[in-house]
């Protein structure tokens, strides 16, 4: 088995959004029960949760931005955004989330976890570097990614991000960086907007933005074969030093937000894609992160099939996936990848 660690704290429940709002406490209530039955209990390792330091969130952040979340402290209710509210212990919640995934990237670079899963909540990748977006308020992810590269010294970071919705924040704070590789699967055209096949970076970090727009209907076979087809090749060929997951779970077949028709074995098969490009790549340094979510029985039995497949007690067939794959839907995805990508990536053309 690997040294699989998740990254949980009460202070997550904390960040209270409302009675009606999809992005409550009760996700990760949910996740937290599921980690006490009889089959998982137990067999991970507790990372240490921290508040992420000032100068760790101004490697995204603007000062004014980071001033602006923490006067919420404390404060029945602030609105930063017309989905985006805060309650008296938002900030110290947001802190934890994108401190805890730090945490989280130190003890596997370092070799103290094999992996690791911050079951954390404010989610992040819709977070701007001066705005709050979509349920999000500091862009946990992008800090991580930014971290590790700062504070342990590595060259590339791979940033994958499966979530329903594009990250528009975790785009925009790398599409012009060369270092960080930036792959999005998303639902198409949705919230926030952003995403499409054309968006490919700037500058020196052209090519290394890779979006997959999918229209709604895609499943299993779909997803793994993005994943295989065209995610891998670009990864293997980008040879990362580390590689982070933003793993939303809003794919789910049943999610209230979301079209596609993702299941529990599914998401198993997506994080069996990206452990054996990091076992090829990075020794598995693999590091996930949650973000969407909503259905609560989704949401428990998926997150237990990444955990069972990041800690190796299961290993999911991909191939077996894959042959289940609509062959009109995924050989169109990707003719447009590979018209686009072609010129950035030799594997593509293999």
């Amino acid at each position: 088995m690997n040294k699989t660690g998740i990254v949980k704290d009460d202070r997550y429940l904390n960040h209270k959004t409302g009675s009606f709002h999809p992005e409550s406490h009760q996700r990760l209530e949910a996740i937290y029960d599921m980690l006490k039955e009889p089959d998982v209990a137990g067999l991970f390792q507790e990372v240490r949760a921290r508040p992420a330091e000032r100068d760790e969130l101004l490697l995204i952040h603007s000062s004014a931005y980071v001033d602006r979340v923490a006067a919420t402290e404390g404060k029945e209710h602030s609105s930063l955004d017309p989905d985006t509210s805060t309650s008296p212990g938002s900030y110290e919640a947001a802190l934890f989330a994108a401190g805890g995934l730090c945490q989280a990237i130190s003890d596997v670079i370092s070799g103290e976890l094999d992996n690791a899963f911050a079951l954390v909540r404010p989610p992040g990748h819709h977070a701007e570097k001066d705005r709050a977006m979509g349920f999000c308020l500091f862009n946990n992810v992008a800090i991580g990614a930014k971290y590790a590269q700062k504070f342990h010294n590595l060259k590339r970071i791979l940033v994958v991000d499966w979530d329903l919705h594009h990250g528009n924040g975790t785009q925009h704070s790398f599409e012009d960086d060369d270092s960080i590789l930036y792959f999005s699967t998303h639902q198409y055209p949705y919230y926030p907007g952003t995403g499409a096949f054309e968006q490919t970076g700037t500058g020196k970090g052209k090519g290394f933005t890779v979006n997959v727009p999918l229209s709604t209907g895609h499943g299993d076979g779909e997803y793994l074969y993005v994943f295989e087809k065209i995610l891998k090749p670009i990864a293997l060929e980008f040879n990362p030093d580390l590689i982070l997951v933003s793993a939303g779970f809003d794919i789910y077949k049943d999610d209230p937000l979301g079209g596609m028709l993702v299941t529990p074995n599914g998401f198993a098969g997506l994080t069996r894609s990206v452990v054996d490009i990091g076992n090829e790549c990075c020794k598995g340094k693999v590091v996930a992160t949650l973000e969407g979510g909503y259905n609560l029985d989704g949401l428990r039995d998926s997150v237990k099939t990444v955990l069972k497949e990041l800690s190796g007690l299961s290993k999911t067939d991909i191939d077996s996936i894959v042959s289940c794959a609509d062959k009109k839907k995924v050989e169109m995805i990707k003719n447009k990848v590979l018209q686009i990508h072609g010129g950035f990536w030799k594997n593509l053309n293999l």
